[in-house]
């Protein structure tokens, strides 16, 4: 059974969702998500011998969510997390993000090698700084259309999504997914003028076997009193990020790690990721090729969970072997 606390890194208290015994596996989830979106790696996880465990990253649901849009830089999330796996009596831990939780796995593998004996990040693969400041980048290249620009004004996309949680979660899980058709080739992101990001997305008329009312229903009550401005808050530190992370450009990982996306993922169509994804065993030797899995969308450890599973279960035992 999955067990929950509440722990303090520093002056920060996060919640934990975790299960298991052993050796430390942390599962960093992205955006909009929680602990929750890691129901179905728990059990077979600490079945396997480890201690699984779950947080609510800084400005997620049940965890503390500082007001200064400063203070979610990326050096602030990496501190959460070597923090927490010292909290947790542990001097090294795999760790495995999705979506914006990647950024912080991969991050902290390059930053803390001490501390991370693996990494592996599904959807969104290990950054390459980029020669301007993405959301610059992105403005330019978009007309200041793509969804990460659209986040950045404080207060509009908060309220757009808060409005009805259901409502939210229901367009955006379904949307991203593999099994919504305009996802083949991957949904281009960019938001009108004068539109919100939900408008991106149709409101299904059916819901998939792996997203039901009540994982809907869950997702948006973790997300009604919590809001949606310290996830976004991360968004709004990219161009932070880029400065910040400059001593670390071309470093490469010195741990064993992998990268797993589906081809209908949303970032698996990012300007550029034709030529980023296939250079990774080059760029970075000790992750290797990537594992793509075909008709999948962005919701990778939901919608393919038996695969995901089996993929996490021979890289830890490789690993610990």
């Amino acid at each position: 059974m999955v067990g929950h606390r509440t722990v303090s890194v520093g002056e920060l208290r996060l919640h934990i969702a975790e299960e298991g015994e052993g050796p430390l596996v942390l599962l960093l989830h992205g955006f909009p998500e929680c602990w929750y979106n890691w129901r179905y790696q728990f059990t077979p996880l600490a079945r396997a011998g480890y201690h699984a465990v779950a947080p609510d990253q800084r400005g997620y649901p049940r965890s503390d969510r500082p007001a200064a849009v400063e203070e979610y830089t990326i050096l602030h999330l990496v501190g959460d997390i070597i923090g927490l796996i010292h909290e947790l009596g542990a001097q090294q831990a795999v760790v495995i993000g999705h979506d914006l939780g990647c950024s912080v796995a991969w991050s902290t593998a390059l930053m803390r090698p001490d501390v991370v004996r693996g990494v592996v990040g599904l959807s969104v693969p290990p950054p390459q700084r980029g020669p301007v400041p993405p959301l610059q980048a992105m403005r330019e290249r978009f007309d200041g259309q793509f969804y990460w620009n659209y986040f950045q004004t404080p207060g509009v996309a908060d309220a757009e999504l808060a409005k009805d949680p259901h409502a939210t979660f229901r367009r955006v899980m379904y949307g991203l997914s593999g099994d919504n058709p305009h996802s083949d080739p991957p949904v281009e992101p960019l938001v009108p003028p004068g539109k919100g990001f939900l408008n991106l997305f149709e409101d299904p008329e059916k819901l998939p076997a792996w997203l039901t009312e009540a994982v809907i229903d869950t997702l948006a009550k973790e997300f009604t009193e919590a809001g949606f401005t310290g996830a976004l808050n991360w968004y709004r530190n990219f161009d932070r990020n880029w400065q910040l992370t400059a001593p670390w450009e071309g470093a490469q990982y010195r741990m064993p790690g992998r990268y797993l996306t589906g081809d209908r993922d949303l970032v698996y169509g990012f300007p550029g990721m034709d030529r980023r994804i296939p250079a990774l065993p080059t760029l970075h030797p000790t992750v290797g090729p990537a594992r793509i899995l075909p008709g999948c969308g962005h919701w990778i450890a939901e919608e393919r969970p038996d695969e995901v599973n089996a993929a996490l279960l021979e890289f830890l035992a490789a690993l610990h072997s």
